[in-house]
């Protein structure tokens, strides 16, 4: 492939022309009523390696992406709230949660065993396939005008569940990365493995309860909360705050051996909103959002189109599978557990259609999959495809379904 530029810029200017061209591309998506991590993706596939090479590779902005993976983790657990969380598991919601997540679960462990992949890669193979982006469900839906229906209430819980468990098993898999294939060995690290995320789950157990003590008690925290933030003279003191909570969250993930986005993402589901006044909450999340979503964000997905190599494409017969497999798969799950859950068939098929948005989650997900060395990058463009493809059918179909249900 012909590329124009061989000249190698400073960091800065690259980190210019890729925020520049990832939000032009990210306006774009967004007139076109595509989430704008679709055109910043773009963005990185043309400026790298698969088209223009300007940027040849991610090389320094790693960190910048890191960062990004960090604050894309905490927005998103900034999105639930742990009623929700009870919601998406309450009576036979659960059929909807579980069959949406082990149905596409099973079919890309099916998929990795047909194709004799290694079972590390296999078992992220099927936990992409797996999850759903609740960001990028809850973006859809909104734009549908959906968002409150019992529908769109049943896709939403079912994305929390899905991310939920991801994160978990995303913990165990980073925590088995070094293990031997001796089956005493395994066994023995399965099991610390395991003990691990029972003691980060037990930290999280405590942590909801002080906040929901503290919750009865509102009257007397609050006033000292306030007391105590007034006294706070540096600017966004409070922004400061809620990332350095997160970060200890992170830390502990960390130190357990897990990966710091699980504590991350569990840590913001945790923020104890009561102890904040809305309009300071409001603030503290426009502030996150605003440096997320403004720089960090694009970075990141620009960053993953610096790592696509559209020239590693070359094995069509399993691209075809993954990205036929991934989007029935999720149907089929998201409509049989609707039916289980007792709604018609129409709306089983929306629930299906409206779980197959991997998003921004698998992109994570894929990423530290990348970087841990578990897949290689002809696997890591993959994945990304079946990101981008996912992501811009989904509000077409989803659209369409809705359209139905109305008529039926």
């Amino acid at each position: 492939m012909f590329h124009p530029i061989h000249f190698q810029f400073p960091f800065i200017v690259n980190l210019l022309i890729l925020l520049l061209t990832a939000k032009v591309l990210g306006e774009l998506a967004e007139r076109f009523r595509q989430p704008s991590m679709i055109g910043e993706l773009i963005a990185g596939i043309i400026l790298g390696p698969s088209l223009l090479n300007v940027i040849p590779g991610p090389g320094e902005i790693k960190v910048i992406a890191e960062l990004g993976v960090f604050m894309l983790i905490l927005l998103a657990g900034m999105e639930i709230e742990v009623e929700e969380i009870r919601n998406s598991i309450r009576g036979k919601n659960i059929w909807i949660a579980l069959l949406g997540f082990i149905v596409p679960m099973i079919c890309g462990i099916g998929i990795g065993l047909v194709f004799h992949f290694s079972n590390t890669f296999t078992t992220f193979l099927g936990l992409c396939m797996a999850i759903t982006a609740l960001p990028v469900s809850i973006r859809i839906l909104m734009d549908l005008g959906k968002l409150q229906t019992d529908v769109g209430q049943r896709i939403i819980s079912a994305a929390i569940f899905n991310d939920i468990v991801a994160m978990l098993i995303l913990g165990i898999i980073l925590d088995l990365n070094d293990v031997s294939k001796d089956l005493k060995d395994l066994t023995f690290s399965i099991g610390i493995t395991l003990l691990k995320v029972l003691v980060f789950m037990a930290i999280l157990l405590v942590a909801y309860k002080l906040f929901k003590l503290a919750k009865r008690k509102v009257n007397v925290v609050n006033p000292r909360m306030n007391k105590f933030f007034h006294y706070l003279r540096g600017q966004e003191s409070m922004f400061a705050l809620v990332i350095l909570y997160v970060l200890i969250f992170s830390s502990i993930a960390e130190l357990l051996g897990l990966h710091f986005v699980v504590g991350a993402f569990f840590g913001a589901i945790l923020i104890p909103r009561s102890m904040f006044s809305d309009r300071d909450y409001e603030r503290v999340h426009r502030s996150i959002s605003g440096i997320t979503m403004g720089f960090l964000a694009p970075i990141f997905f620009a960053t993953m189109g610096l790592s696509f190599e559209i020239q590693s494409l070359n094995k069509i017969v399993l691209l075809v599978v993954v990205l036929f497999a991934s989007f029935i798969s999720k149907i089929l799950g998201g409509y049989f557990g609707g039916r289980l859950a007792g709604f018609n068939q129409p709306k089983s098929v929306a629930i299906g259609l409206g779980l197959n948005a991997r998003g921004i989650m698998e992109l994570v997900i894929a990423n530290i999959a990348l970087q841990n060395g578990f897949i290689d990058i002809p696997m890591f463009s993959i994945l990304v495809m079946m990101a981008i493809l996912t992501t811009i059918l989904t509000p077409i179909f989803l659209k369409y379904s809705f359209d139905r249900i109305d008529l039926y």
